[in-house]
């Protein structure tokens, strides 16, 4: 068998109808789920990258989507994984639309800040000339997931962060009444504020934020 067939075989036998319908209901029911829990799914998935090693490494790209199309939210987290660790330092320029089909494919909070960290936030750190440009086409577009993304990408890049380019997002969208938005710009000031929390501080505190972004961008400075 190859990897994805020895894979689904594997999971398939693992799954647990119970396990599944309390993921399902703390996933809203966006997802079907097999029910294995996620150090079970490691273990399986981490034997099988070992050995089918170098397919994966051949046609990463390919095989990760294939996964990530699959019905259960299993299968669509080890295609994250495959892709994010085979990609690293191979990214090609063309990726940024594969980027932003990744994002806006089985969307959901689980996926998108995994994407947007070390999916996007690796790219553009290969290619920064391209960041202004991606970042206002995701930011401008009328998908909330690609919006949160160019919020949050620099969540990996500590005193790298362009704080300019931060602020200017957290401003674009201050007044949006998405939840997922809101909090998007508290965590992104927040994981800032642990490497310039005076800075952080003094915009939050002169910045007409949402209630729920304040908080959550003031939350461990104001400890």
């Amino acid at each position: 068998m190859n990897f994805i067939q020895e894979l689904e075989t594997e999971l398939v036998h693992q799954q647990n109808t119970e396990n599944a319908a309390k993921m399902e209901a703390y996933m809203k029911h966006h997802f079907s789920f097999l029910g294995i829990k996620t150090e079970t799914r490691r273990a399986i998935f981490q034997d099988l990258w070992k050995k089918h090693q170098s397919e994966i490494q051949s046609n990463f790209r390919e095989i990760s989507w294939e996964l990530f199309n699959k019905k259960e939210r299993e299968f669509q987290y080890c295609g994250m994984e495959i892709l994010i660790k085979e990609i690293k330092k191979k990214y090609l320029k063309e990726d940024d639309k594969l980027i932003e089909q990744w994002i806006i494919t089985n969307s959901w909070w689980d996926s998108v800040d995994v994407l947007a960290k070390y999916l996007l936030g690796g790219y553009l750190l290969q290619f920064p000339e391209k960041t202004l440009n991606i970042i206002e086409r995701f930011s401008n577009s009328e998908n909330m997931w690609l919006n949160r993304s160019a919020i949050l990408f620099q969540l990996s890049y500590k005193q790298k962060t362009n704080f300019e380019l931060l602020k200017s997002e957290c401003e674009k969208h201050k007044h949006s009444n998405e939840f997922f938005i809101q909090k998007a710009i508290g965590w992104s000031l927040r994981d800032y504020g642990r490497f310039n929390p005076n800075a952080v501080k003094s915009y939050v505190e002169n910045t007409n934020l949402k209630p729920l972004s304040k908080k959550e961008a003031l939350r461990n400075i104001l400890k």
